[in-house]
């Protein structure tokens, strides 16, 4: 049972009603967002305490498993020229000892700005500093699912034409 890191385009041949499930990765935590059924819209779901891999990937994979999801979309958190830093490499690292334990394709979306724009918005909305730290990892993970659900939209209606085409 081994998992594979595929390009964004290969979640539209996923079986339809499936559901997509959005990480944000950061150093205490995991942000959880989940698609809805068409895969059109995010929202947040739960926040994961991280502990050591096991145990994070163990609990990841329940909850992707009780949602019945058919693809995880990880926010890849690239500097804000491209490169790669540190948080890159872990990232990578947390994907490359997950794969083998999962069946579920995973997809790498940039996450730059997700979550300064997430807390722009929580900041807009006055909400305070508490509500902000219990929510902002949950609601970027959303962010960065909803970015990969938008591409996907314009993949899926662009591709259907091309082959009607040639029918």
């Amino acid at each position: 049972m081994t998992s594979a890191v595929v390009p964004l385009e290969a979640f539209v041949d996923l079986p339809a009603h499936a559901r997509l499930l959005g990480l944000d990765l950061g150093t205490k935590t995991i942000g959880l967002a989940l698609s809805d059924l068409e895969r059109q819209i995010a929202s947040p779901l739960e926040t994961i305490q991280r502990v050591k891999f096991g145990l994070d990937a163990a609990a990841l994979l329940k909850i992707a498993d009780r949602h019945q999801v058919a693809g995880l979309v990880i926010g890849l958190p690239l500097n804000m020229d491209g490169t790669e830093g540190p948080r890159v490499q872990s990232t990578r690292a947390f994907v490359r000892n997950l794969l083998p334990l999962t069946v579920l394709p995973i997809v790498f979306w940039d996450e730059r700005m997700s979550t300064l724009a997430v807390t722009r918005t929580l900041l807009d909305a006055d909400a305070s500093r508490a509500k902000r730290a219990a929510v902002v990892d949950k609601m970027a993970a959303a962010y960065i699912l909803q970015g990969a659900l938008d591409r996907l939209g314009r993949l899926g209606p662009q591709q259907a034409e091309e082959e009607d085409q040639y029918d």
